[in-house]
């Protein structure tokens, strides 16, 4: 473990390189020119020339890349084009928005597509796995803004149950209006990801019902709920573990679209309209940042399923 922990954090520097690289690179061809797009239409050719010159935008690219890699790596962050604010405290307040309510999908996914994965393990090859596993591809294939679209019209427009917005109301405050708020695009996080976490842990507890361990329990005479809350369930999770950081990595993408459809102030939202507005600063750092998350997520989930899986630590020191 300790070995594949120094492996991974030694390709830490390597991989932050290479994404810092794809980031400016990408934001290079975004079209229209900054200048243009901070004054407007109507500016002279001579004050946009001015601005970008200001800017640094007209040096060299590998010059640019290098003052936008020091400036990052040391804190300095650069401020917002269109905000004119510092771009640091700005993208970490929207951080302060997204992960709560990224963390809420997540919390509400795993026991959802654990319940359901074993229950169709458990229904095997019957209507109700066939009910589950069918419905999980549906809503795996169906993107998202679909998804919220129809649950923003069935519970917020036809039924008036839920608010449209996830943005809580100022003064509201309390935890029962957050949920609320939470309610849809929660909803629509989840529905997204459920089909394929649900597969893999129904195909981890099908795999499980068979093993010996398992004959032999029933053969002691075990009833069905201990044999599935002893050896099923925690067997099931070891290859869910990476299908759950797979689709941890996805909420944090699939978070940008939900925002924007449920007006949330969150990260996706601000790498969005930094997208649009050719804010530089703060679409390069927005999307360094969300790249350095995706990491964790990944490496989080890898140490998981080492430490839930004695096999693989076996295989590592063989």
């Amino acid at each position: 473990m300790r070995h594949f922990l120094l492996r991974r954090l030694a390709a830490v520097p390597v991989t932050l390189f290479a994404l810092s690289f794809l980031v400016f690179a990408a934001t290079q061809i975004l079209p229209g020119d900054v200048g243009r797009v901070v004054l407007g239409r109507e500016a002279s050719d001579a004050s946009v020339r001015l601005l970008d010159h200001q800017l640094g935008l007209d040096r060299p690219l590998l010059s640019q890349y290098a003052r936008w890699l020091g400036h990052f790596v040391t804190g300095d962050w650069g401020t917002s084009y269109t905000l004119h604010t510092p771009v640091r405290g700005l993208l970490l307040d929207r951080l302060g928005h997204s992960l709560p309510l990224a963390l809420t999908a997540f919390a509400v996914l795993v026991p959802v597509a654990l319940g359901l994965g074993v229950l169709a393990g458990l229904s095997h090859d019957r209507p109700l796995d066939r009910l589950i596993s069918t419905a999980g591809l549906a809503l795996g294939a169906t993107p998202e803004f679909v998804t919220g679209i129809v649950l923003l019209l069935v519970f917020s427009v036809r039924l008036h149950w839920l608010p449209a917005s996830a943005q809580t109301d100022p003064g509201a405050g309390g935890t029962w209006q957050t949920l609320r708020h939470f309610a849809l695009p929660t909803a629509a996080l989840v529905l997204v990801c459920l089909g394929y976490v649900s597969r893999h842990v129904r195909a981890g507890t099908i795999a499980v019902l068979g093993s010996a361990q398992v004959r032999a329990a029933r053969l002691r005479g075990f009833s069905s709920p201990r044999i599935v809350l002893r050896h099923v369930l925690r067997n099931a999770v070891v290859p869910a573990t990476s299908a759950l950081g797979v689709q941890l990595q996805y909420l944090l993408g699939g978070i940008v679209v939900v925002e924007l459809l449920f007006n949330y102030p969150g990260i996706g939202a601000l790498l969005l309209q930094a997208a649009v507005d050719k804010d530089l600063p703060t679409l390069q750092a927005t999307a360094m940042v969300l790249g350095v998350l995706y990491m964790l997520v990944v490496l989080l989930a890898d140490l998981v399923y080492r430490l839930l899986d004695p096999r693989v630590r076996l295989g590592e020191t063989a």
